[in-house]
């Protein structure tokens, strides 16, 4: 008897200790949850220190043209935005926004103004390094090792309609997109490929500018929205941007060789994700299923089609590396210079075998 009144005596006592801890939250109106809708200390939700890091490496573009009524008088006209990629000068920008400019001229965030000159551009990324000759330029910070996800919020800047530089925000939609058209169909893997596409506005003026994460990291550069769909409906929220990683390595190319040399293999195709096969898929001589591209189409005279690879053959992997994905795989192929041969391992009626093929540069045209 004696110890059941101890123990009930105890857990009295527990109970009544929790909750004179718990009185002075509850009669605060103290809430156990973080609110959404702000900081711990009350503060706003804000990306201005993000931003901050960012926005001084952003710079407008303009062409100076005589004016045809006075030639002795300069016009500027507004083209679109850049990014100073390092403390060198160079400028990442889209390539349609330097075609057919005269001259160049470059303005800072802070007010200074640069003539810039061309140092390359590339079709296929809509890409174009300019270089300006300034000291104590402000660079846009770069993590290479930040990989951009799906559902990442990021902030696009640039000088839409020269308005003056303007931060919009939404978040990464998807990643991967390729070779979109005007309609946003996809089209050949010959093209644009592994676009991020992301919801904050890129409208007229913020091409070539930086679409950055909340630390002000560069994500990618801006290049394009929809203006219209197939049907004649104005698209909202879908807009896409060149990631950083493959935009450093075509500013890397043009800065070295003024162009973009890049590798081919001369196929068109689809992913199959899982295919059944009857040749081994490991080093115990197992078989089962395995992935690969399908190919649709061989360039008539191209890599592919010399090295005898045919229509509906699977493509299992490429130098040696598994064809997990076509825009990855065609990405390695590009790194390629041409005139290297490499191993090709195929399957063709269930039954798997390598091909040597030499890669050929990529047709410009």
């Amino acid at each position: 008897m004696l110890a059941k009144l101890l123990r009930s005596a105890l857990f009295g006592a527990l109970v009544a200790g929790i909750i004179l801890v718990a009185l002075p939250f509850i009669g605060s109106g103290t809430s156990f949850l973080k609110s959404s809708g702000g900081n711990t200390d009350g503060s706003p939700i804000s990306y201005h220190q993000g931003v901050s890091r960012a926005t001084p490496a952003v710079v407008n573009i303009y062409n100076r043209v005589a004016k045809a009524d006075k030639p002795s008088e300069v016009a500027i006209h507004p083209l679109g935005s850049g990014v100073i990629m390092n403390e060198k000068g160079y400028i990442l920008t889209n390539k349609h926004v330097i075609n057919n400019v005269q001259q160049i001229q470059i303005e800072l965030s802070d007010g200074r103004l640069y003539e810039a000159r061309v140092i390359g551009s590339d079709a296929l990324t809509d890409l174009a390094v300019l270089q300006i000759d300034g000291v104590n330029l402000p660079v846009i910070p770069i993590n290479s090792n930040r990989i951009p996800h799906v559902g990442d919020v990021v902030m696009a800047i640039g000088n839409p309609y020269n308005l003056g530089q303007t931060v919009t925000q939404g978040v990464i939609s998807a990643t991967g997109r390729v070779s979109l058209s005007a309609y946003g169909q996809q089209r050949s893997q010959v093209g644009r490929q592994n676009l991020l596409q992301t919801d904050a506005s890129i409208n007229h003026g913020n091409s070539g500018g930086a679409l950055v994460n909340t630390l002000g990291e560069l994500v990618g550069i801006n290049t394009l929205s929809f203006d219209k769909s197939s049907n004649g409906e104005t698209p909202e929220g879908i807009s896409f941007a060149i990631p950083v990683a493959l935009a450093t390595r075509v500013m890397g190319k043009l800065i070295r060789d003024g162009r973009v040399v890049r590798g081919y293999i001369g196929i068109n195709g689809v992913q199959l994700e899982s295919i059944e096969t009857s040749s081994p898929t490991n080093s115990s001589g197992a078989q089962g299923r395995l992935s690969g591209i399908l190919v649709q189409t061989i360039d008539p005279g191209g890599p592919a089609d010399k090295a005898g690879i045919h229509i509906e053959d699977v493509i299992v992997s490429v130098n040696n590396k598994p064809a997990r994905s076509i825009i990855e795989t065609m990405e390695q192929v590009s790194e390629i210079r041409p005139g290297t041969v490499i191993p090709v391992t195929i399957e063709r009626d269930k039954k798997q075998f390598t091909l040597q093929m030499t890669i050929q540069e990529f047709p410009t045209q």
